[in-house]
């Protein structure tokens, strides 16, 4: 598995002061998604819905508004 291609803005152009950290989205070669973002499995994950669960090994992971927004128009219809 790889990483293809950013999905939407990179953090420098989000507004991002140094350019290396921040929420990011990329396409896999798989045709996954893979999301650097804040871990909020701690505070979250008490709070999902009755017909969501999570696996020992899988994270709650918070991205901004304006990363998810600014990725919509890179992300495939199908």
């Amino acid at each position: 598995m790889k990483i293809v291609r950013r999905i939407g803005a990179s953090p420098r152009e989000r507004g991002s002061m140094t350019g290396d950290t921040c929420p990011d989205i990329f396409e896999l070669s798989d045709g996954s998604f893979a999301v650097i973002g804040t871990d909020a499995t701690a505070s979250l994950d008490a709070q999902l819905p009755s017909d969501a669960a999570r696996a020992d090994d899988e994270r709650i992971v918070v991205i901004s508004r304006e990363t998810l927004v600014r990725a919509k128009g890179d992300i495939p219809d199908a």
